[in-house]
């Protein structure tokens, strides 16, 4: 972080749990502000008010939105308030996507309700990947952030490898690395750098949801290298790492953070 403005932003979608909320407050140790984006019910807002307090204890700003970040009108209020806040000037410098909100269904099966449907095949792709275009478009129209920006995508290996009723995210995963490599070349001249990062595999509350994450989880402590799983931690840790001014020659690449899980599996 430039130690010339101490009012820099960090702009997170998925802040209230896994990556998005390890990493929000990482940043936030690195003294960047935070916007945060998230979607909760009553029962878990607590948490979100204690990832805020957190932050606010560290003597930074947190603003966040308990919106979809999926919906178009939702989307322009929240870039407008932000917009707002940080007096139209290019205050954001990060922005991390990790939503993790798809459907986990089988593409064929015997009985047709069991299968995965046109909708939900189309949101999986709409809020896991394309939506990364839209806030970086948001952001750019505003003038929120300018050179010396850095944008990531949080990925995963199940864009090239198959789990069993993966299909629509493995694909959302796949169609974010491409839009990773696309923003970075079209932002390069503007000196603002784009990148996926691939976790191992890490017990977050998306991973959860996953049908047989128990299996997962137990391989990936078995053969990764370093001897134990990814945590949201150490993902969040690379992230601020990378969002040093001196990466400003590294974009559009998948960068993994997962302790050599990777050339073993």
């Amino acid at each position: 972080m430039s130690a010339a403005n101490v009012e820099e932003w960090a702009l997170i979608l998925g802040a209230s749990s896994g990556f998005g909320e390890a990493t929000a407050l990482e940043l936030g140790k690195s003294g960047f502000n935070i916007f945060g984006v998230h979607l909760d019910r009553k029962a878990t807002m607590p948490n979100v008010e204690r990832i805020v307090s957190a932050i606010e204890n560290m003597g930074r700003k947190a603003r966040f939105f308990n919106i979809n970040a999926a919906d178009a009108a939702a989307r322009d209020k929240v870039l407008d308030e932000m917009a707002a806040a940080t007096g139209g000037k290019p205050a954001v410098r990060v922005l991390l996507h990790s939503l993790a909100f798809g459907t986990l269904k089988p593409f064929i099966a015997q009985e047709p309700s069991e299968a995965i449907t046109a909708a939900q095949l189309e949101m999986t792709l709409d809020v896991m990947s394309s939506t990364l275009v839209y806030w970086t478009q948001g952001l750019l129209q505003r003038g929120l952030m300018g050179r010396g920006g850095r944008i990531f995508a949080m990925t995963s290996s199940g864009s090239q490898r198959v789990i069993a009723a993966y299909g629509a995210v493995s694909a959302a995963k796949s169609a974010l690395e491409s839009h990773i490599r696309q923003l970075a070349y079209e932002l390069a001249s503007l000196g603002i750098t784009a990148n996926a990062i691939r976790a191992g595999v890490t017990d977050t509350p998306a991973l959860r949801k996953i049908p047989g994450h128990e299996s997962l989880a137990a391989t990936a402590a078995r053969i990764n290298p370093s001897g134990r799983m990814t945590t949201p931690q150490d993902v969040a840790a690379a992230i601020a790492a990378l969002c040093d001014e001196r990466l400003y020659w590294m974009t559009g690449n998948v960068i993994n953070v997962d302790g050599g899980e990777n050339i073993t599996g």
